[in-house]
Parts: C-alpha cells; structure tokens; sequence
C-alpha cells in the first residue's frame, strides 16, 4: 500500500495554494518525497513568491491546467470552482489506484464549484459521488474532541428528519470502527440528542424516543460501548474532559459549533465511510486574505500529520 499522501491544492483563488506549499515547504526531506500535490503548478509559484519561500516543485506537482489561470486571488470564479474540481477528481483516481494512500484536501468554495456546473454540497458528498458512496460521514478530530455528524450540509429541518434510526446505528457503527483503527480498543461513544434535554420525555419533542433511543439500543446490542441520547448542552464538555472518545452528533452546527470553540486551529476535518483516505483542513477559502501571505498553515499541517497516520495504518 502507498504511504504517500496527495495534497489537493483548493480553490486556486483561495487560501489553499499558500498554507500547501508554506506546509511542504517545512516538510522533511523524507516526507517530502512521500507527497504529492495536486494543483497547477503556475498558481503554487505565485503562492511562494506571496509568501516569500522558495521550493523546488518540478518532482512534487501533478501540474493541472487552470482555464485562464493563474487567476486574480480572493475572487469568485467558475474556472477557480471547475479546476479545484478537477484537482480533486485526480487525486481520488491515484487514490483508488493505490498511487497515494491519503487525499488531504485544502478548502474549496461551494459558490464556485456549483457555478462551475459541480453541483455538490463540499468535500464529503463529492467524495462519495466520486467513489461511487451514496453517502460519507464527516468526522471532526482533535486531541480532546472528536465528533461525528449524522448529517451536515442541510437545513435544520431536513436534519431532523435524515436522523432515523438506521443513519443514526451507521453513523454510530462508522464512528466505532474508525477510533479502532487508531488505536482505541473499546471507543466510548455518545450519541447527542437532537432536541432540548432530549425532548424530556415528549414535553419538547418526540424525536430523541422515535429516533436516537432505538439506535442506540441496537449498537449496544452489537457490543458496541454507546450512551445516549445526552443532551447537547452537556455532552460535549463530558467529552472534553475525558468521559468519552467520541460524539455523534445530530446535525452540522450541534458538532462544528463545540469543537471549533476548542480546537479551531488544530481540528481535522475526516471523511469516513469511503473506499479511500480523506483528511482536510477545517476552514474555508479566505479570500480576503488570500495572496497576502498571512493565510496560517498550522490546520494543514494537522490535517498532513492525520494523513500521514492513516496511510501508515493502512500498511
């Protein structure tokens, strides 16, 4: 199996090209040569010279070509939407292929992918439409918080109703699965409840008893170290202080929300539930900073580290 890890560059307008290179550049040379970066190569010069870096990019580059590229930083185009699609396309085929063992991804923005006809919800659902999936979980990964979502980007509503049982057990089952591959041998999991107090007995909600408590029953029933529903205004700080190794969580906001308070820099954005590897940073383009050189690489060195571990593991 590969160990080595493919760096997709983002949004070529974006912040993306500038925390890539920053991080390959302070990379050993040993780790250097298990990378690979998925971009065009014009737009990484430029991002070096924004940053003031020099890097021999000839051997580390799969050059793409960008429509019009290099393109203006921090603006909102198509082409920028298209060719951050197409980094992406490649390195999942090198990733089937077994040519890299991880894809690490920097951030895209939505707006430009779908303008550019790609017409996916971010990373996740791409991913999984890429790998043939009908649907991935995304995992969010500190040292003291991690936390899996049963749904994201939807609205609240929809949320709701895509918490079944059967999404909740896989979300639970996915969550297991994972923490053992990285060494937890039994993962304690808690599974939040959707409503206020987990519905108080009906008083705010019956989804936490039609929904949560049976899936919760069936993983324990699988031998799987599971609780819940626990109300989201307290689960998370359970967590954190060391209660348990995981939090599934109901929606986007319930799981982003904590963890981004407490580790906004350092959090790895995971895709699991795919034939392949994904990590990511966790944040977005900035194009109002982008080619300024003031973009921080310390989320897509966390998001390589995590790489790095998974593609390992696979071995």
């Amino acid at each position: 199996m590969s160990d080595i890890i493919g760096i997709t560059m983002g949004d070529p307008a974006g912040v993306g090209p500038e925390i890539t290179v920053r991080a390959v550049a302070e990379m050993s040379r040993e780790d250097r040569s298990r990378t690979r970066i998925y971009g065009n190569r014009a737009t990484l010069e430029n991002a070096l010279k924004t940053n003031g870096q020099s890097l021999d990019l000839a051997e580390l580059v799969e050059d793409l070509p960008i429509e019009g590229g290099p393109l203006p930083w921090g603006r909102l185009d198509p082409r920028a939407g298209d060719a951050a699609f197409r980094f992406i396309e490649k390195a999942v085929r090198d990733a089937e292929a077994n040519r890299i063992g991880c894809v690490v991804t920097a951030p895209i923005n939505k707006e430009a992918l779908n303008l550019a006809g790609h017409h996916y919800d971010g990373h996740t659902g791409m991913l999984a439409a890429l790998t043939g999936q009908k649907s991935a979980f995304m995992l969010l990964a500190s040292d003291r918080l991690k936390v899996i979502h049963v749904s994201t980007h939807v609205s609240l509503k929809t949320a709701i109703d895509r918490a079944t049982p059967e999404r909740i057990l896989a979300t639970i089952r996915t969550g297991n699965d994972h923490l053992k591959r990285i060494g937890i041998d039994r993962p304690r999991i808690a599974v939040a409840g959707i409503n206020p107090h987990c519905g108080e007995s009906g008083l705010f909600g019956t989804e936490d008893d039609e929904q949560v408590v049976p899936a919760v029953a069936l993983a324990k029933a699988e031998g799987i170290d599971v609780a819940g529903p626990i109300s989201a205004d307290t689960v998370y700080h359970r967590a954190y202080s060391g209660a348990f190794d995981l939090v599934v969580a109901q929606y986007h906001d319930q799981g982003h929300i904590p963890i981004k308070l407490v580790a906004f820099d350092t959090a790895v954005n995971v895709s699991l539930g795919l034939p392949i590897d994904r990590t990511s940073v966790d944040h977005g383009t900035a194009f109002d900073i982008a080619g300024t050189g003031k973009a921080n690489h310390v989320n897509m060195n966390a998001a390589i580290a995590y790489a790095r571990r998974l593609a390992a593991g696979r071995n």
